[in-house]
């Protein structure tokens, strides 16, 4: 089985204090782009994982591999499995590259040893804050700790152009810094610069931002360079230090990213409406896929 694995944005991401688990309450609206890694899991000998594109742990350390081992326990089964991962997906850039993979491989998992889809659901949130909407994807309403998720459809026609700093940002280093700095409110985008279609959905606004802001200072700079260079108001994704601003075609959102020099990485998107796409053998997506 071969998936491509979606990316994510935070259109929205208000947050508040820690509870008593130190985790900290959401509220977010989220979407999925077609930004992907490629993610194959086979049966095999014994346990293997395979990752190109990108440095990432093995073991316990790997969501993807903990998801398989979800399901493995769940089922009783003792299973081995061959996980292989294409990053294409930034790595701790805020785009959820690492619980898309792990949603994908517990989808495959779940398929290969007969689990049911309710009982899949239930393992997500033990997995990672975003596990949860993954097997959803689309655009989507996020509360409590990422596990509430509520559909929304249709998706309004929107594009955002992404970019990648060449710097990274701990989550939890970002979380800590808000806590640090009592909880400030992130910038709000004006109604007016957003889509039409998106304007229903309330303000664009990542309570994160000034915590990010505070520990690289230069993510600020990107931003307004953005600002000026886009002539649009930029926000930030998740806990950054992806930064992204909304355009009303696909080739708008592509020319944008293309223009900004030094990225780690840049792309012009479009929403998917799912959080992953079955590919073949081959790599292609079937029809309808």
């Amino acid at each position: 089985m071969i998936v491509d694995a979606f990316a994510k944005l935070n259109l929205t991401l208000r947050v508040q204090p820690p509870g008593p688990n130190g985790l900290h309450p959401m509220r977010s609206l989220a979407v999925s782009i077609d930004w992907a890694d490629r993610v194959e899991l086979a049966p095999s000998e014994r346990d293997v994982i395979e990752v190109t594109g990108a440095d990432l742990p093995d073991g316990d350390a790997n969501l993807a591999v903990r998801a398989l081992k979800a399901v493995r326990e769940a089922v009783g089964r003792d299973e081995p499995g061959t996980i292989r991962l294409t990053k294409r997906i930034p790595v701790a850039a805020g785009l959820g590259g690492g619980s898309s993979d792990a949603a994908a491989v517990l989808a495959m998992a779940a398929r290969w040893l007969r689990l049911d889809p309710r009982a899949r659901d239930a393992l997500a949130p033990g997995l990672g804050a975003d596990v949860a909407f993954f097997l959803t994807g689309g655009l989507a309403r996020l509360s409590g700790f990422g596990e509430e998720v509520q559909r929304i459809e249709p998706i309004p026609e929107f594009h955002p152009a992404v970019v990648v700093p060449r710097f990274d940002l701990s989550t939890a280093a970002v979380y800590r810094n808000w806590d640090l700095l009592e909880g400030p409110d992130g910038p709000e985008l004006p109604l007016r610069v957003l889509p039409p279609a998106l304007r229903a959905y309330g303000p664009v606004v990542n309570d994160l931002t000034p915590a990010a802001i505070d520990l690289v200072p230069e993510l600020g700079d990107w931003m307004s360079d953005l600002g000026r260079l886009w002539e649009v108001p930029v926000a930030m994704s998740g806990s950054g230090p992806s930064l992204f601003a909304l355009f009303p075609t696909r080739g708008e959102a592509e020319g944008a990213a293309a223009a900004v020099p030094g990225t780690r990485a840049a792309r012009g998107c479009s929403p998917t409406s799912r959080g992953r796409r079955e590919v073949d053998a081959d790599g292609a997506a079937p029809p309808g896929g």
